[in-house]
């Protein structure tokens, strides 16, 4: 019986035994090599660069319990230089930039922001004006724009009013969809990834909240298609909620009560004498109110560090950042695998630099030039096709016509190209 149960547990674990076993230390090593390449990119194109991440919850959301406070934290140690917030209107259809967290905080910088219905996520709305999420659409969007804020679509894959003249950009990646095109929500794909959970999530995190990656092909073509008659912005949508998890309390009734990180509770388990006898042996005293178990994913930290928005601008402060989203001086990193700071795509014709999000003259002497601070491999992106590849530090190129050129990075980990950084467009005309 012992052997049968045993082989059925190995065969049960087999993917999750492969990955602690092989994949991810070979993963592991990978990243650590690349990250031991990391030189100083010299070209600044005369810009600050700020990393941070947009989309992102808080207890002011329904489903996110964490504290400003401890997000705050969770930007100085995934060094973080700006939040932008992403919370859910109120039940009444409310959303209020005047209580979530502004500003700097011990050098962070909090932008207001919320992601309301119809994938509409505006951020840096004024102080004091209230926003409703029963307004129809082309009038929300105008009164995003009126009070000084920009206006992104969140989770792309869904039908979205792409026409809407006040639409500043849109998410390229959003972490939240990964998931759920795994399995069709969050919490089927973890069910398919519990002896990974059981197994690595002590040793090997970041690794396995990687599992679920998917290249985001589809957002980058429609983000290419849309961009050919208008110019819309390119963000990482991290999703930060910190809510996929699993814990349990021993409650003053007597009963072991488990909930999701949500919070929901899942299960009110009810004790006999031989279960409490069986709970005691694994989970210590049975005291009121004393937590048995955490078990979290998607730490505000981890979902943080997964994947960041930089931006080229003048100073850490909301107008300038607020600027740079709504110019394009954006690209998207996957940072948790190799910090991407310093990674320049710009067009040289002589002294004048335009880098991303910028229009430029085409002359014969132009140039377009991406710098990268580890070596990658380069791909050339012109109007939505493939122009070329090249791969080391530094990569040029000569323009032949007009149009929006962007540029891909890629990292080499193991025998695989894996999606590094997404640059905004250059325009030349």
């Amino acid at each position: 019986m012992f052997l049968v149960i045993g082989v059925a547990l190995a065969w049960w674990m087999r993917t999750a035994l492969y990955h602690r076993l092989i994949r991810f230390p070979r993963e592991e090593a990978a990243w650590q090599a690349l990250r031991a390449q990391r030189q100083p990119v010299a070209e600044s194109a005369g810009w600050r660069e700020f990393r941070g991440v947009l989309h992102a919850h808080s207890e002011l959301s329904h489903d996110s319990e964490v504290p400003f406070p401890d997000i705050l934290r969770a930007m100085q140690n995934a060094r973080l230089d700006f939040i932008g917030l992403s919370d859910h209107a109120r039940v009444d259809g409310r959303a209020d930039f005047g209580v979530q967290w502004r500003g700097l905080r011990d050098g962070r910088l909090f932008i207001p922001g919320y992601e309301m219905k119809d994938g509409f996520m505006p951020f840096g709305v004024a102080a004091g004006v209230t926003l409703n999420n029963r307004t129809e659409p082309a009038l929300l969007a105008r009164q995003v724009a009126q009070h000084g804020g920009v206006l992104f679509f969140a989770h792309p894959e869904n039908p979205r009013r792409w026409e809407l003249p006040e639409l500043t950009g849109m998410e390229i990646y959003n972490l939240h969809t990964d998931f759920k095109r795994m399995g069709g929500s969050v919490a089927s794909a973890l069910r398919g990834y519990l002896p990974d959970l059981l197994l690595n999530l002590g040793r090997y995190p970041d690794h396995i909240y990687r599992l679920p990656f998917q290249r985001p092909t589809e957002f980058l073509q429609r983000w290419d298609e849309l961009n050919r008659t208008r110019h819309l912005t390119g963000i990482a949508g991290n999703d930060c909620h910190q809510n996929v998890g699993v814990r349990a309390h021993y409650t003053p009734e007597g009963t072991i009560r488990i909930e999701d990180t949500s919070p929901k509770v899942l299960k009110e388990v009810r004790l006999n004498a031989l279960t409490r006898l069986l709970a005691r042996a694994l989970f210590g005293p049975l005291e009121p109110g004393r937590r048995l178990f955490h078990f979290q994913l998607d730490p505000y930290e981890r979902s943080a560090r997964f994947v960041n928005t930089h931006v080229l601008a003048p100073a850490l402060e909301e107008a300038a950042v607020i600027g740079a989203l709504r110019a394009g001086r954006v690209f998207v990193a996957f940072d948790m695998i190799a910090d991407s700071s310093g990674f320049r795509w710009l067009a040289r014709d002589g002294a004048r630099l335009t880098v991303m999000g910028e229009a430029g003259k085409l002359t014969p002497a132009t140039r377009l030039e991406a710098h990268a601070p580890i070596p990658c491999r380069f791909t050339l992106v012109h109007d939505g096709r493939t122009l070329g590849r090249q791969e080391g530090r530094r990569a040029e190129w000569a323009p032949t016509a007009a149009g929006k050129y962007r540029v891909e990075a890629e990292l080499r980990v193991g025998d695989e190209w894996v999606p590094w950084v997404y640059a905004n467009p250059i325009e030349l005309r």
